[in-house]
């Protein structure tokens, strides 16, 4: 079993920056391809950004350019820095992990941005 706590998650004025964490915990042999998603009240969830265990990245078009995510493999980590936030951004974001072919999610957090 796999636990995923995300946090960093928060009010930000449009033009600011966030950065999100997610460390996973438990049973760990070795994780997989992590990822953060989003949900806005009223849409879909949907993917915003993805890494390998090898490095290799995927973002949504709609984050390109503002958002880098990265993982530390040693801590189980995965990170989101969120640069020019736009009011669009605002959502909860979700992490989420695989591991022994078993995604795993966290529990969310709110990210708020005010134009």
């Amino acid at each position: 079993q796999v636990q995923l706590v995300a946090s960093g998650g928060g009010l930000v004025q449009a033009g600011g920056s966030l950065r999100l964490s997610c460390v996973a915990s438990g049973s760990i042999f070795r994780l997989g391809a992590m990822g953060w998603y989003r949900q806005a009240p009223g849409n879909q969830r949907e993917s915003v950004a993805s890494i390998t265990s090898g490095g290799n990245t995927n973002y949504a078009d709609s984050v390109k350019g503002r958002f880098t995510i990265s993982r530390d493999n040693a801590k189980n980590t995965v990170y989101l820095q969120m640069n020019s936030l736009k009011p669009e951004d605002t959502a909860v974001y979700y992490c989420n992990a695989l591991h022994n072919q078993y995604g795993y999610w966290g529990q969310g957090t709110q990210v708020t941005v005010s134009s």
